[in-house]
């Protein structure tokens, strides 16, 4: 179980799915991302994915914005 205030700060979710990876001695926990692939759509790469996605509010792509900054 990840503690809440964790996953919080991470942006997982409650019971989200984790893999768990062995590196070094070091074991890490990875959430488990959908198959994504490039396809080319009349001139423009697009990533798709197996299952449908809802788009990113404007909030949310700003926060990711930011947080790649860090």
């Amino acid at each position: 179980m990840v503690p809440k205030s964790i996953r919080d700060s991470l942006g997982l979710a409650a019971g989200q799915p984790l893999e768990i990876i062995e590196r070094d001695g070091v074991a890490e926990l990875r959430p488990v991302g959908q198959r994504v692939w490039i396809e080319d759509r009349d001139g423009a790469l697009v990533a798709v994915t197996e299952d449908p996605v809802p788009p990113l509010t404007t909030d949310e792509v700003r926060d990711l914005v930011e947080r790649s900054r860090r």
